[in-house]
């Protein structure tokens, strides 16, 4: 059975690359929105069945598009994500949702109201390690969960955007709460900016349960 193509992608990049090659490995890839036109160029030699565009308003205003992938600057995706459920889209969005825990409740209401998918890149949860991690814990043969620590020494691509918390953080908390299956019942962060003076590069941050 043929699957016609349906998906675009909004955003490019370093990551959003990674989601282009995929969705296109799967037959499902439509349309590929970035702002960049070098990038756009290089993209149309290596897709050339994609549509390629720059404008969002483009990507949501077409009918043959059920779902979108973003992969923009994590400033952005609040937006993105609510203009594309808005348009009747399925979404699913690189982590973190958007950057605060108000704008994220709406988000989530709102895929709810419109009846659409809306999912979070959380891709350690696809990771034979941690499937198989969580299986050990509900088996109980790791015994009485006390404590979980997880700890990331590597700064990786430095954002002007968002600091080093949503960067790396979203990841492991994802993993955290559904290998406890509970949400804290505190939480406490507190971070450090060595190498920018408002970008917080070091984080240290504790869930309570």
């Amino acid at each position: 059975m043929t699957i016609d193509p349906k998906i675009a992608c909004i955003g490019a990049g370093y990551w959003g690359k990674n989601l282009v090659r995929n969705f296109h490995a799967l037959g499902m890839l439509s349309c590929i929105c970035d702002t960049s036109l070098e990038r756009s160029a290089e993209l149309s030699v290596e897709y050339p069945a994609a549509r390629l565009t720059d404008s969002v308003e483009d990507v949501l205003a077409d009918p043959h598009i059920a779902g979108v992938a973003i992969a923009t600057p994590a400033e952005t995706h609040g937006k993105l994500v609510r203009q594309a459920l808005l348009a009747g889209k399925d979404v699913f969005v690189e982590k973190p949702l958007c950057l605060s825990i108000a704008e994220g409740q709406e988000l989530v209401a709102l895929a709810a109201e419109r009846d659409r998918v809306l999912m979070v890149g959380h891709l350690l949860w696809y990771h034979p390690a941690v499937l198989k991690l969580q299986e050990l814990v509900e088996a109980g043969e790791l015994g009485r969960i006390q404590y979980i620590y997880s700890n990331r020494l590597n700064l990786g691509k430095i954002r002007r955007e968002e600091n080093i918390l949503w960067s790396f953080a979203p990841h492991d908390i994802s993993v955290i709460l559904g290998l406890v299956g509970e949400t804290p019942d505190e939480v406490a962060a507190k971070g450090g900016n060595y190498l920018h003076n408002r970008i917080a590069d070091v984080t240290v941050s504790l869930l309570s349960f």
